[in-house]
């Protein structure tokens, strides 16, 4: 009788001996060529084409490359995985050779992954479009009715999914889109372009072994698992335009019909805005520019989500960077990487969430310090806590309106005592889309609007030089080849600042006379825990220009129109439809 130890490896052996019987099985089938893998010669550079975490969750391995053709090795032929991987490798340019192997000689693989170097970029994470190559695909998608046409003369019955792919980011960007849609339904897939928030529906009809291939293909740029399609996933990939990097945040959830993809593109140009280039009217840019010179204090920005809160803050921290500061950032996720900041990003698996990025932040000595967003009490209590102790802190926070954050605030627990004196400035903003230039169309101002122009222009605070708003010239949408048709063509932003700051000398009433007051009053307001709509009014007593009024003014400059501001801050008051 053998020996216990001797036994153990007779049945293992007996059990490999099986596992191979069975490999050579599926290559027969497959009509491939069957490999000892465990024999076989390995390059450690080859493998880091493909990273480990996909090469395990396909059953893959890519273990020879030569002159262009790379070896992969498999463990089911037949498997979208499989497939998936192999049109990924061919989009790049390889010649892939498959061989069928065993499990225990594809985990024999997988442990050189400890020795793969890192010289080689994964297959994974990245795509570079060579400049000419993306020149002329923006040329041939440059409006949204040629990105369609483009789509209904594609060649899908022999086509390459990397080649796909590029068109629909290429049209992205040609139409300065925010976000790519792809969205299977019943019969088709539905691909939609976000421009100007608005969606348009781009292309209908994205069959089955496409829109299968081009979620493989997201995924594995993503490094998300190409095997999963029950539940949500979020990555993202780098695209490598010449002289810049285009972020594309990857979201993927499970729908009736399919896997729904949402990407959105953080194009860095779209951020790389000054402070004059945000839209603010002068006297709301001499508040900003005061309070950005402040060594401590907090500067609070609210607005829902794709309300331009990112770019505007971007803007405030390239305004205060200089050699001679240190600013750290905080955010979830980095979106858009700046020369000069020092950003940090949230991961909650391994404990670094925003309080505690915020309490390692403050040991690094910062001058200035952004927190991507305020979503509890701990972090909502360091950050007040990093104001009141020599930083200037930015931040963000979930609010309809410049006058809520307060509430906000309170609701999540921070103390109304440190509160108030930690606040310097709170901005409210929403988007407004701006005429197309090329089409806008001058409109006539019949005499009861010129009334209703000249009452607002009356109610607004003195610290507004209403003289460029007096005589107006008011334009309406068109539509042409350069806005899609829209009559719209970029957005900018509609501010309201909500200032506790008594000594700031361009704040005024009504009557034109300066209103200093007692310098405690919004902090009286913030002890005795004030409701929003008091806080509003205290503001409008300080001079504040609304959101609405502040659209309002961008209608009388001819960027926008009623209709747009309407959307967005919600109906004008004595506004009626007959008098536009």
């Amino acid at each position: 009788m053998l020996p216990l130890k001797a036994l153990d490896e007779k049945l293992l052996k007996l059990r490999r001996e099986a596992e191979e019987r069975e490999a050579k099985q599926r290559a027969l089938r497959a009509g491939l060529e069957y490999l000892d893998l465990t024999t076989a010669p390995v390059s450690v550079d080859a493998l880091a084409l493909l990273d480990e975490k996909t090469a395990r969750a396909a059953g893959v391995a890519v273990f020879v490359e030569k002159r262009g053709q790379v070896g992969l090795a498999v463990l089911d032929p037949g498997s979208p995985d499989t497939a998936a991987v192999q049109k990924e490798l061919a989009a790049h340019g390889f010649s892939v050779k498959t061989v069928v192997g065993s499990r225990h000689g594809l985990e024999h693989l997988w442990s050189f992954y400890a020795f793969a170097t890192k010289a080689k970029a994964p297959i994974t994470s990245r795509v570079n479009i060579e400049k000419d190559r993306i020149l002329t695909l923006q040329k041939e998608v440059g409006t949204l009715e040629t990105a369609t046409a483009r789509f209904k003369n594609f060649d899908y019955e022999n086509f390459s999914v990397a080649d796909l792919l590029e068109i629909a980011i290429a049209g992205a960007l040609a139409n300065r889109a925010s976000d790519i849609h792809f969205e299977p339904e019943e019969k088709a897939v539905k691909l939609r372009y976000r421009v100007d928030g608005i969606l348009h529906d781009v292309y209908i009809g994205f069959g089955s072994e496409a829109y299968a291939a081009i979620v493989s293909r997201i995924k594995l740029l993503s490094n998300l698992k190409i095997n999963v399609a029950d539940r949500p996933q979020d990555g993202r990939f780098t695209i490598g335009l010449g002289s810049k990097d285009v972020e594309i945040r990857v979201a993927i959830a499970p729908s009736e019909f399919g896997e729904i993809i949402v990407m959105r593109i953080l194009d860095p140009d779209a951020i790389n805005l000054s402070l004059s280039d945000l839209g603010l009217r002068k006297d709301d840019l001499d508040i900003i520019e005061v309070e950005l010179k402040r060594p401590n204090g907090m500067i609070l920005n609210t607005g829902p989500t794709g309300s331009g809160k990112t770019t505007t803050l971007y803007a405030f921290l390239r305004a205060k960077l200089n050699s001679e500061i240190k600013i750290i950032t905080i955010e979830d996720p980095v979106e858009y990487h700046v020369l000069g900041l020092e950003q940090t990003q949230v991961h909650e698996e391994s404990g670094y969430t925003f309080a505690n990025g915020l309490k390692s932040i403050m040991r690094q000595d910062p001058d200035a310090i952004l927190v991507g967003e305020v979503r509890d009490k701990e972090t909502a209590e360091i950050a007040i806590q990093a104001a009141l102790t020599g930083h200037l802190v930015f931040s963000t926070v979930h609010a309809n309106e410049a006058a809520g954050a307060i509430p906000r605030f309170l609701d999540l627990g921070v103390r109304p005592t440190s509160l108030g004196p930690a606040l310097n400035l709170i901005i409210g903003q929403r988007l407004v889309r701006k005429l197309c230039a090329e089409c806008k169309k001058p409109t006539k101002i019949r005499p009861p609007l010129q009334a209703f122009i000249a009452n607002f222009l009356k109610s607004l605070p003195a610290r507004v030089d209403a003289n460029p708003y007096a005589t107006p010239t008011l334009f309406e949408p068109v539509g042409c080849a350069a806005c899609a048709g829209s009559g719209y063509r970029g957005r900018v932003a509609a501010f309201e600042l909500l200032l506790n700051d008594p000594e700031f000398e361009s704040v005024k009433n009504n009557t034109g006379e300066k209103k200093l007051g007692s310098e405690h009053e919004l902090e009286e307001l913030i002890l005795r825990q004030a409701g929003e709509s008091e806080i509003l009014h205290y503001a409008l007593s300080r001079g504040m220009v609304t959101m609405r009024q502040d659209g309002m003014l961008k209608v009388l400059q001819g960027i926008t129109t009623w209709s747009e501001v309407e959307e967005v801050t919600g109906a004008i008051p004595g506004l009626e439809s007959s008098l536009i």
